[in-house]
């Protein structure tokens, strides 16, 4: 991990990054989360049930080599249904992380704190919104493509078609969580602008 500063915003920044993850609409009115020394914090207030925030790389899977990396910054903006269950690990996993917690010590906690029943999994209805184009998701793909996820208890992903020849929808399964996060790209960035074709 690097020092903690490197992964710290300017507030107002980080607030109006957050918020670029899903249309004015949805973001104008959802309550804002903002990385501090101490961990996520409100940093805005809101009144639609919407939850925006700037993940970091200790959000991505056990395997994904960005994990540690201070530039990566992803804005995501959950449904009331899905920050129940996805915010409070976000914030759990920042905890251990600021803590001094290493990788597998987090997912280790992760897997113990779904065994025992103090985190609870994605209800139905469950989904976010990726649609910043300001975002830093990986080296590999800083920008990725915009996309909406949803958040369903384990299944396969070829139920959806997922990872198909032709299929736009792609598919991530949790084994810690158990559960399957479905992506679906969509055309448009959260203001509005056409995605080009090479982010497809």
């Amino acid at each position: 991990m690097a020092p903690l500063s490197a992964y710290l915003m300017e507030r107002e920044a980080e607030i109006a990054l957050a918020r670029s993850a899903a249309p004015p609409a949805i973001s104008k009115n959802a309550t804002v989360l903002a990385l501090a020394a101490h961990g996520y914090e409100t940093a805005a207030k809101g009144g639609n049930g919407f939850v925006c925030v700037v993940a970091r790389g200790w959000s991505a899977g056990s395997d994904d080599p960005d994990f540690w990396n201070p530039k990566l910054r992803a804005p995501i903006c959950y449904n009331e249904a899905a920050a129940r269950s996805q915010v409070p690990v976000l914030m759990g996993r920042t905890k251990l992380v600021i803590g001094g917690a290493s990788r597998d010590q987090v997912f280790a906690a992760l897997k113990t704190a779904y065994e025992r029943g103090e985190q609870s999994r994605s209800e139905p209805g469950s989904m976010c919104y990726m649609m910043s184009k300001n975002g830093y998701l990986s080296e590999k793909d800083p920008h990725f493509k915009p996309h909406l996820m949803f958040f369903l208890p384990h299944t396969a992903p070829a139920t959806w078609g997922a990872g198909l020849p032709g299929t736009p929808v792609l598919a991530l399964e949790d084994a810690a969580a158990g559960e399957t996060v479905f992506i679906v790209p969509v055309i448009r960035w959260s203001d509005g602008e056409l995605a080009s074709a090479g982010t497809h």
